[in-house]
Formats: C-alpha cells, sequence, structure tokens
C-alpha cells in the first residue's frame, strides 16, 4: 500500500523540481544589430535637445571671428530656450557657471570683439589666431560647448537611467550619447547619413574601428541593453549591468578625450619655439580638456567614478582651480614648469580607469582622421 509518507515525500522533491525549473532561465540572447524600429517615435525630445546645442554651439563659435561683438543675453536666449531646453538637463551646479554674473557666457561675450595675445592678464581678453579666449587664456566656448557633454548630455542620461528603464529609454539614451542605431562609427556626413555627434563622435576618434575599441563596447552595452529590455523582468539584471557599463563607458570615452589634448598640448608646446599658431592651438586644447573634466562636477557620486574632490585635483593641474583664479596661459608662457602637470593628469586617468599604456599611447591619435573614415 502507497503509505501518507511515500506521498509526502514524493510530493516535495516534485515541488523542488517545479520550484528549480521556474528559477532557471536561458542566458539571454544579444543580436549583432540594434533594432532601430521605434527609434524616432522615441528619441523626438533627444533630438531636439541636439539640434538645440548644435545651433547653440554655433552661435558660441560666432566669437571667434575678429572683430564680432557678442552679447551675453542673446548667448542666455540660446541656452534656455526650448521645452526641454539645454539648462533645463544641465546639473543646477554647472548652468549656474554657464548663466551667473561673470559666469562663462559673460565672460565670452566681455572678450569677443578684441585681440588676446598670451601674456600677464591684461584687459578682457580676445581672438588669437582664430580662438577667443579670456584674459586668463581660457577658452569660454570650450567650457561651455564640452563641460555640457557631461553636465547637460550624460545628466540627462542618468535621469533617463533612473527611472524603469524600457524601450524609449534605451532608444533616448543612445540618441543623447550621439549615436544611431546604424552605429556608423563615424562623425563625417559623407560616409553615412546618420554620424555620430556629440560624445559618440568622440568615442569612434578614439576606437581603431576594429572591433575591441571603446566605441565597439559601447555599441556591444547598447545592444545588451536592448536585448535585456526585450527579455523581460527576468533579465532586470542583465538590464542593469549594462545601464553600468554604458555609465562607466561614457566617463572613458570622456577621459581618454582629455588624454588626447594633454597629448595635443603636449607636443605643440614642447617644441622648440612653438608658432603663434601652435600656441593657439594649445590654449584651444586646453579649454577643450577643461571642459570635458569640470562638466562632470556636481553630477551624483553614484553616476561616476571621479569624485567631486579629485575633479578639483585635475582642474588645478590645469591651472582652473575651482573658485579660483585661471592661468592657463602659464602652459603658453612657461611651458617648461607647467606641462609636467599634463602628464601628472594622464597619470591619473589611467590609474583611474586601468587603461594601459598601449592605450594611453593610442589616445594620441584622431583614429577617424587616421583612417579616413
Amino acid at each position: 500500500m502507497f503509505s501518507i509518507q511515500k506521498w509526502m515525500v514524493l510530493t516535495f522533491i516534485s515541488a523542488l523540481m517545479v520550484t528549480g525549473c521556474k528559477n532557471e532561465k536561458d542566458p539571454l540572447v544579444v543580436p549583432t544589430e540594434y533594432d532601430g524600429s521605434a527609434y524616432t517615435e522615441h528619441t523626438v525630445t533627444e533630438y531636439n535637445l541636439r539640434s538645440l546645442f548644435k545651433v547653440f554651439v554655433a552661435e558660441l563659435q560666432k566669437g571667434r571671428t575678429e572683430g564680432v561683438t557678442l552679447t551675453s543675453e542673446n548667448l542666455k536666449l540660446f541656452y534656455t530656450q526650448g521645452n526641454p531646453s539645454l539648462k533645463s538637463i544641465s546639473t543646477p551646479y554647472y548652468s549656474s557657471l554657464v548663466e551667473a554674473n561673470d559666469g562663462y557666457l559673460e565672460e565670452l561675450a566681455k572678450s569677443s570683439g578684441s585681440v588676446y595675445l598670451p601674456g600677464v592678464p591684461v584687459g578682457q581678453g580676445g581672438t588669437f589666431n582664430g580662438y577667443l579666449f579670456d584674459e586668463n587664456g581660457t577658452e569660454m566656448e570650450q567650457l561651455v560647448d564640452k563641460g555640457l557633454y557631461g553636465a547637460a548630455h550624460y545628466h540627462h542620461a542618468w535621469n533617463l537611467m533612473q527611472k524603469e528603464v524600457g524601450p524609449a529609454e534605451v532608444d533616448q539614451l543612445l540618441a543623447i550619447f550621439g549615436a544611431h542605431p546604424s552605429f556608423p562609427n563615424t562623425p563625417t556626413p559623407s560616409k553615412t547619413l546618420n554620424p555620430d555627434v556629440n560624445m559618440a563622435n568622440y568615442a569612434a576618434r578614439r576606437d581603431k574601428n576594429n572591433g575591441l575599441g571603446l566605441y565597439s563596447e559601447m555599441k556591444n552595452a547598447f545592444l545588451r541593453l536592448q536585448a535585456a529590455v526585450q527579455a523581460g523582468s527576468d533579465y532586470n539584471e542583465e538590464r542593469d549591468q549594462a545601464l553600468a557599463d554604458i555609465r562607466l563607458l561614457w566617463e572613458k570615452i570622456n577621459y581618454a578625450t582629455v588624454v588626447n589634448y594633454c597629448h595635443s598640448v603636449i607636443s605643440l608646446l614642447s617644441a622648440t619655439n612653438p608658432t603663434a599658431v601652435d600656441q593657439s592651438k594649445a590654449l584651444h586644447a586646453l579649454g577643450e580638456c577643461i571642459g570635458f573634466v569640470h562638466g562632470w562636477r556636481g553630477l551624483p557620486n553614484g553616476a561616476k567614478q571621479f569624485t567631486d574632490a579629485e575633479i578639483d585635483e585635475l582642474l588645478s593641474l590645469l591651472n582652473n582651480p575651482v573658485g579660483g583664479e585661471s592661468s592657463t596661459y602659464l602652459f603658453v608662457t612657461d611651458p617648461v614648469n607647467e606641462l609636467g602637470q599634463l602628464t601628472q593628469l594622464i597619470q591619473k586617468v589611467q590609474t583611474k580607469f586601468g587603461f594601459t599604456d598601449q592605450e594611453i599611447d593610442d589616445f594620441k591619435i584622431n583614429w577617424v582622421s587616421a583612417q579616413g573614415r
């Protein structure tokens, strides 16, 4: 006779087997192509922001032309127009630097229409071989432009990640990064109908197009993210890991680009008797460095690897201490004593992200230009 005890044991074993089956799931299947079927529908806001940013930067760049005078009131209109506006997606910290009295836009406007020569700060600054600098040799245009890559674009992405990320948010993250579902790995319009812009542009520059670089890693992270979201809640762990990978890669691309510009400055200013053109290019590259670094200050600590305190150290090495007077011009007037600070900055970036010596060396090169893509 079949005993109650045996029936209970078999029932318990069966329950364990059913439970075990329910807990098992198939490995996430990641396609090789991104599904862009709803991309245009999902990304209207992000493409509006991309357009606003492009127009804003073009307005800032008008100050590069000798004799052209800009007004801070007009520049602020470009920053605040739209719904959402660039200002509305910016961190409060950086927005205050851009818009404040004697802030970046006001300083840029004050410098416009005059001429600048690197040296002991006098006057309000001006144009110098095709770029506009303040009296300290700092390019306010770049502090606004490249600063908003972190303070606005990435900040917008971070806020999207705080939602329950679904198919729409995945597309929106891709768009504000500056890429497209086709992942062309080039910012060159003649090469593709959907060129990379903003941070995706710089990801392409840092990528050797061999399937192993930062652009390729970011593409793979987006493929994993979309696959996990489409697969449903059983794959939330994979979704969250992909989001973490995207955040890390975004920051790595940002700082790999800082390394690129530091290399450029060192090369230009360590030459014997650098020309005025070399000096202006070096100051321009320094402006890009400052913007790319400073724009990440004020972001939530969970959003980044470099803390605000560490960012302060980097900005001091760039002669732009937070809350203090900048002295960017010293890299031009006293390169022997100043350029070592850029080497220190490169070392800090390498340590933070574990870049190899080969990667740091490769970051010297704009691979888009080098490969003609």
